[in-house]
């Protein structure tokens, strides 16, 4: 016997092989049990959901000879000669290459006949939105008012341009995209079938992959399975046969990105098409990561809704950092008009080269948001230390040293002043910022979940870190993690603080001598002629 595709080899025969549409197939088995059974259904959805899989089940299930509960046994002589394709009372009809109006009278004469075996004729009528609108027409009557033995069944991905008069005489069934989940189960049971050996990892970046086909996500596998014979199916092998671009690939451009660095980021671009990359592709791989990093400045740490593996949870975590919301969300607007205009464009890699000079330099651009990341990179240079130079009246550079005379010592650093109260309320304001100068990017995750207070401490302020819950007890001891901590706090107030820890379950026994840090109203009305300025940016924070 030849060889069989997986997705015609595993097409379900039945309605409890269908997977991820339980409110269509309950629907319809309770039809088939009742008998209550219209006569025409629209079944829409996007490919590989399993539209014409189901409309086969139902048109056997409805003409099966000892059906059980709604399902068809697929034993008896009509259920076979339907599995085998030779059933003369289901007709199937592909409108893509039949949608001419000679096609639909064909039909409209043959509904007059009484079935041969079954007790339906049922017709199944494959992309239907392809018919022209004469056919259209043609059909209408009579599926308006067929004989009582035929059922229409009109299967369709884009059910926009059926028209209004066609859809109103149809029970409408949406197929929804089938979660990833339910295809990694799926391709995990298949392969154990098959014998196949394959990473987990693997399985879930071909469920990503399919983006709710199950018939992609069974051609990508059988693709995989051919290139890799008889050697295990890992992430590495499935991302080179798919063509996909790495995550640490993806972040690498972010960083890239992110740091303004044009050159770079182009050399990498460059790189992919050598190693035989899609521009297309690497555009829309590079969309996804970014989302994933909107959705982590977001607070959501599950990673199968990132889309992502959980080893690759913390370096995204940590790119999360990097930027704020509103420049990401410029970054995936620019990728995502690219996205449109590769479609059809000849030029892709200088499309995508000029988008890429564009990501990394908002100078270029005159939009709010582009406007407010030039002011966020001036000001991060001067917190860096970077000053203007003197035009005017420059101060006289001091004399040189005589000879052998020895160069006076550099004064050593003056210790910064203790923090204010107002001092708190500004390291707050910055705190995370702060804490993405970390090393360690589980500290940066730990450190950007807890809450800040204050405790007197003789006549200065400590600054108490109070934690969520046990998993900061690590940190109580690491002076490698608090000296950076200081050491960052310094660098961008000023100012030096103590600081203490503690647990949010502790947070009772203090309760006296810990206060909330003052509010930025209250601190200001306290410092007469100061008034409160908030931008709109403040405002989104």
């Amino acid at each position: 016997m030849s060889y069989l595709a997986l997705y015609r080899k595993y097409r379900p025969v039945s309605f409890e092989q269908v997977v991820g549409q339980p409110h269509i197939v309950t629907t319809l088995l309770n039809q088939v049990k009742s008998g209550r059974i219209g006569h025409a259904y629209l079944f829409c959805g996007t490919r590989g959901t399993g539209k014409t899989s189901v409309a086969k089940i139902f048109a056997r299930a409805v003409n099966c000879e000892h059906a059980s509960e709604g399902e068809p046994c697929n034993e008896c002589r009509t259920c076979l000669s339907s599995l085998e394709g030779r059933n003369m009372d289901i007709l199937e009809m592909d409108a893509a290459s039949n949608n001419g109006v000679d096609n639909i009278r064909a039909i409209n004469e043959e509904v007059a006949y009484s079935p041969s075996e079954g007790r339906y004729r049922v017709y199944i009528i494959d992309e239907a939105h392809m018919l022209s609108p004469g056919a259209f027409n043609a059909l209408l009557k009579t599926l308006e008012e067929p004989p009582a033995h035929v059922i229409f069944i009109l299967a369709t991905t884009e059910p926009n341009k059926i028209p209004v008069t066609i859809q109103s005489r149809c029970q409408r069934y949406d197929f929804r995209r089938i979660s990833s989940e339910e295809i990694f189960e799926r391709l995990r049971e298949l392969l154990e079938k098959e014998q196949v050996e394959a990473e987990d990892e693997a399985l879930r970046f071909i469920a990503r992959k399919a983006r709710g086909g199950m018939r992609d996500a069974l051609s990508l596998t059988d693709q995989c399975i051919s290139l890799f014979a008889g050697e295990k199916l890992t992430y590495e092998r499935v991302l080179s046969m798919i063509g996909a671009v790495d995550t640490e690939v993806l972040s690498l451009m972010y960083r890239h990105i992110a740091g303004q660095e044009v050159g770079p980021a182009l050399k990498l671009f460059s790189d992919l098409l050598d190693n035989g990359r899609d521009c297309a592709a690497f555009v829309g791989d590079l969309i996804g990561y970014l989302r994933s990093l909107l959705l982590t400045q977001a607070s959501l740490e599950s990673a199968d809704l990132l889309e992502i593996s959980r080893d690759e949870l913390p370096r995204v975590e940590e790119d999360a950092g990097m930027v704020r919301e509103s420049v990401l969300m410029r970054y995936i607007r620019i990728l995502s008009e690219l996205e449109s205009q590769l479609r059809t464009a000849s030029a892709k890699r200088t499309l995508t080269e000029v988008a890429l000079i564009r990501l990394c330099r908002p100078q270029m651009e005159k939009d709010r948001t582009s406007v407010l990341e030039r002011i966020r990179l001036i000001e991060k240079q001067l917190e860096e230390g970077v000053t203007v130079p003197v035009t005017a009246q420059a101060a006289p550079a001091p004399p040189s040293a005589r000879e052998g005379e020895r160069a006076p010592a550099k004064a050593e650093k003056a210790p910064a002043p203790k923090a204010a109260p107002s001092d708190l309320v500004e390291i707050r304001r910055q705190w995370k910022s702060i804490v993405s100068g970390l090393k360690d990017a589980r500290a940066r995750s730990q450190f950007s979940l807890v809450d800040l207070m204050f405790e007197p401490e003789g006549e200065e302020k400590a600054l108490v870190i109070v934690f969520p819950d046990f998993m900061g007890n690590r940190y109580l001891s690491d002076a490698e993690t608090i000296a950076q901590l200081r050491a960052q706090i310094e660098a961008r107030t000023g100012k030096s603080v103590e600081l203490k820890f503690t647990f949010k379950e502790d947070i009772g026994t203090l309760k006296e001598k810990v206060s909330p840090i003052m509010e930025v109203d209250d601190i200001l009305s306290a410092l007469p002629g100061m008034e409160l300025v908030v931008t709109d940016e403040d405002e989104d924070e």
